[in-house]
């Protein structure tokens, strides 16, 4: 018994991993069809609105908390709902609190917070899992003196490092980190978005240049950032944390992100290289499945099943 349990729960952890992974990119419900469903409920978290999806197993399972990216509905969103429940059926007892910044598309230092008071819910080693621009909070709040000793691991997918880069990409479609640059075509509207979420932040000559949606317009503004807005982009950037981030690292980013640039995963990594594993494939878009690279998919798929299988509990 000794030597066959160990083998036996290896053998779980697998194909649990695989699972997950399937269902997460090609929506086939492997894992909802091999694994019962957790049950939701509200969680107490000082100053915020969150549920807890326990998993429904023998055990308690390990607390992760799910950082959301931009949903309009935080925690009721129909994707962060899916994603707490895989998750869930993995073995994770799923908190996910509303980040209120990214309901209306706007972070700001308080959504830090409201991770940190999730984590301080909970005295087991936690894992904390952000999505998108989630990880501005999600990171921040590893860091945080109060509570990083109680965070097991960092995982981040399609995940920013700099506040100001993540801009510049947004509004003018470049991007580039040491010797990787491109460019992507936008829709004028986000740069539009831009502006209405950050209205009070910008001065009436900033307001009347980037009004017209032109990349050209957001590059010149980019070049002259009001202090004030430099100073706010600077605060949410999990670049200026990295190295105050005790748990491992785990950063996962599509090649073909058209929502944050792999850049980003890159330069992360390269300020905080110690205990920090980056898994970048074509088979993931921005938070969701890709159209993969041929033959290359197989080899994407078994990075993205290690980095699973190293999470699961």
């Amino acid at each position: 018994m000794l030597l066959v349990l160990p083998v036996m729960r290896a053998g779980c952890r697998a194909s649990l991993a695989a699972a997950f992974l399937v269902e997460f990119l090609t929506h086939a419900p492997v894992l909802t069809a091999t694994t019962a469903a957790p049950v939701r409920g509200p969680l107490g978290v000082a100053g915020a609105a969150a549920d807890l999806y326990s998993h429904a197993g023998w055990t308690q399972g390990v607390r992760l908390v799910l950082v959301h990216g931009f949903a309009p509905e935080g925690k009721g969103d129909r994707r962060v709902r899916e994603a707490a429940v895989l998750l869930a059926r993995t073995g994770f007892d799923v908190a996910v609190p509303t980040i209120v910044g990214l309901t209306r598309g706007r972070l700001g230092l308080e959504d830090v917070e409201t991770v940190v008071a999730a984590l301080a819910s909970h005295a087991a080693p936690t894992v904390v899992m952000a999505v998108s621009i989630g990880a501005g909070p999600a990171l921040l709040a590893a860091a945080d003196p109060r509570v990083r000793d109680r965070v097991s691991t960092v995982v981040s997918l399609g995940g920013y490092a700099s506040g100001i880069e993540a801009v510049r990409f947004w509004l003018t479609g470049d991007y580039g980190f040491e010797n990787v640059r491109g460019r992507v075509e936008h829709d004028p509207e986000l740069l539009r978005m831009f502006v209405r979420a950050n209205w009070d932040l910008l001065d009436p000559a900033s307001q009347t240049l980037l009004e017209r949606g032109e990349p050209e317009n957001a590059a010149r503004f980019l070049a002259a950032l009001p202090p004030n807005l430099r100073r706010h982009l600077e605060s949410l950037s999990p670049l200026r944390v990295a190295r105050d981030i005790s748990a491992p690292l785990v950063l996962v980013h599509g090649y073909q992100d058209r929502a944050v640039p792999y850049t980003e995963s890159l330069r992360l990594a390269a300020a905080r290289p110690e205990r920090t594993a980056i898994v970048l494939v074509g088979i993931v878009g921005h938070v969701e499945g890709g159209p993969g690279l041929g033959w290359r998919a197989a080899a994407d798929f078994l990075a993205l099943w290690r980095a699973m299988y190293g999470l699961i509990p």
